[in-house]
């Protein structure tokens, strides 16, 4: 502050002292000068004792209205605050610098801080929706591009083109769901049951999208944005007998119509999904070798951006998530679960495991052939032999019924990681019993407990080919009541595993759709609050994607895994080279096989 010091005239003084009271001059001089040490010594206290902590104008109104952010919310800056600098007028109108952090509580949990234009990202409409309680789509709408009829109906009009030995046309009827299977022997419910094809998710899942209850035309509140590409049956289409530009075309062509759409300048597509209803390694082919497998979709740009979901997923990638195989019931109402699970709690099962399938003479790492010796060797074991020509493990109701039977059913490794049959046989209330983290632990981690002893066993596969272990005595040392628990799990299971009727709706059961449209819009939505809170996770390790998945709330660091063997890979070995292509291969193979 500063002050005006008053002069005295030198006038005016000595009037005033020639009309004293008669006090002697002397006197006066001393009264005066004890009366200005006492103004003085008034006038330096105020100023720097009761304004010295101030810098605000008083002259002024002051206006504070805080708006409380929680952490994750956070604006970009060194420590997750931006730190601006304002100009603030003093009473003697000097100006002084002062940060917003002088304004902010310490306690992390109680930061505020004034509105500022840098929140306005173009997604911060979508984000508001939440707020809204009266709103019950609010956080969960969903937009649907329109795509050019190219990338998904024309295939389905060209049916016959969609594999090489598999007449698709009757897999795509009924929205995808198949022909309708009789219950001939009492082994499914009178209504819901298809022969559903392992390859079809990619229909099942637009169809369902159709019926989701928080669509909308306007992507500015869309939580997330779905792409209706038919990708698995555009690449069955291609994988023989053609090159790499015909096997790429419709990928490059689907990811040059989305980055010219506005839509996809948001978050440059990392609100995007698409479905494909094929292994990964069939969209992951590293070079442009004519004899490589597959096509490059998930190594396009704009897809790495985008999240894919898949029947399996890699561990090494982050941009595809596991959904699960397609089974054979689609329920059309609540009831319809509540009926099946109930029968599936009461049924006799008489054998203690069993295993559908067959061996893999030309897979050296398989461990198919030890398993079906286990089965063949046990009094107590049924085995389902799969092989060229009729079998009935074409045949779902023997499948199913043999499952049905079963306490625990094996499931060995397909031709790649993972197999239908490991849904087939919890449909069935069967507890499953795993031998590579990779068939389920590390794959549907949005659908499956984390905690995979609740409702399954695991047997490393080197106990089985080193003879280490009994499938037989390891089963039989679990007692009879945490078997109960666990098949009550697996049956509790159900419904987040099967994929409803896309021609209707349940009531409040969520099934495999549901659950994978809400992990998208967690995984947008926590990706959103992240770039506003300028959080990046420059620690994140790729290839260590699988780790990532199995982390707890809260957590975010991964280091060594009791699971590490399972995953490891030569360095420079690519995901579509070696044993992945190789997989990718076989799983055709097979399919040629089972059609023959």
């Amino acid at each position: 502050m500063t002050v005006m010091r008053r002069r005295w005239t030198t006038s005016v003084l000595p009037e005033h002292m020639e009309k004293g009271t008669g006090k002697s001059h002397n006197g006066r001089l001393c009264c005066l000068a004890s009366l200005s040490v006492l103004f003085w010594g008034l006038l330096l206290y105020f100023h720097f004792v009761v304004l010295g902590g101030s810098d605000i104008d008083e002259s002024a109104p002051l206006k504070l209205n805080p708006i409380k952010i929680e952490p994750s919310h956070l604006p970009s800056g060194s420590d997750g605050i931006k730190m601006e600098s304002t100009k603030v007028k003093s009473n003697g109108g000097r100006k002084t610098s002062k940060t917003n952090a002088d304004s902010l509580v310490h306690d992390p949990s109680s930061w505020t801080r004034a509105p500022s234009k840098e929140q306005n990202f173009p997604f911060m409409r979508a984000l508001s929706t939440v707020e809204n309680k009266s709103d019950p789509c609010g956080g969960r709408y969903i937009y649907v591009h329109d795509l050019p009829s190219r990338f998904n109906k024309d295939m389905l009009k060209k049916c016959k083109t969609l594999s090489l030995w598999t007449n698709m046309c009757k897999y795509t009827s009924n929205a995808g769901l198949g022909p309708p299977l009789e219950n001939v022997e009492g082994v499914f419910s009178n209504t819901g049951w298809y022969a559903t094809n392992q390859f079809v998710v990619d229909v099942i899942f637009s169809n369902r999208m159709k019926q989701y209850e928080c669509l909308t035309r306007d992507s500015s509140i869309a939580a997330a944005i779905f792409v209706p590409f038919y990708a698995g049956f555009d690449i069955a289409r291609y994988l023989w007998g053609y090159n790499i530009s015909t096997r790429d075309a419709a990928s490059l062509d689907l990811a040059d119509w989305l980055m010219k759409r506005p839509e996809w300048k948001i978050m440059g597509g990392k609100d995007h999904f698409l479905v494909a209803g094929r292994i990964t390694w069939d969209f992951r082919r590293l070079t442009d070798e004519e004899t490589d497998w597959g096509n490059k979709l998930l190594f396009l740009p704009a897809a790495r951006n985008m999240s894919m979901l898949v029947v399996e997923s890699s561990p090494w990638n982050a941009n595809d998530f596991g959904i699960p195989y397609p089974t054979y019931i689609h329920p059309a109402k609540d009831a319809d679960v509540f009926l099946w699970q109930d029968r599936m709690r009461k049924l006799e099962r008489r054998w203690l495991f069993s295993f559908a399938g067959a061996p893999r003479p030309g897979n050296p790492k398989s461990i198919r052939g030890q398993i079906i010796d286990h089965c063949r060797r046990s009094k107590v074991g049924k085995l389902l032999e799969c092989d060229f020509g009729e079998s009935k493990c074409h045949s779902p109701s023997s499948i199913m019924k043999m499952f049905q039977s079963s306490l625990f059913c094996l499931q060995p490794q397909g031709d790649s990681y993972t197999r239908r049959s490991a849904f087939d046989s919890m449909l069935a209330g069967c507890i499953p019993v795993f031998f590579h983290p990779g068939s389920a632990y590390t794959q549907y981690t949005w659908h499956l407990p984390k905690n995979y002893t609740t409702y399954s066993v695991f047997i490393p596969e080197d106990d089985i080919r080193k003879r280490n272990v009994s499938i037989e005595e390891r089963l039989r040392q679990i007692p009879p009541e945490q078997v109960k628990e666990m098949r009550e799990t697996v049956i509790s299971l159900i419904p987040r595993l099967i994929y409803a009727d896309p021609r209707s709706k349940l009531g409040t059961l969520k099934d495999a759709f549901d659950v994978s449209v809400q992990a998208i819009i967690d995984k947008v939505t926590k990706l959103r609050k992240d770039i506003i809170a300028g959080r990046t996770d420059e620690n994140f390790v790729e290839e260590n994607s699988w780790k990532y998945a199995l982390l707890e709330e809260g957590q975010r660091e991964v280091g060594p895994h009791e699971w590490d063997p399972f995953f490891s890979k030569p360095k420079g070995e690519g995901d579509s080279s070696g044993s992945s292509a190789e997989a990718a291969k076989n799983s055709w193979k097979n399919e040629q096989r089972n059609q023959s």
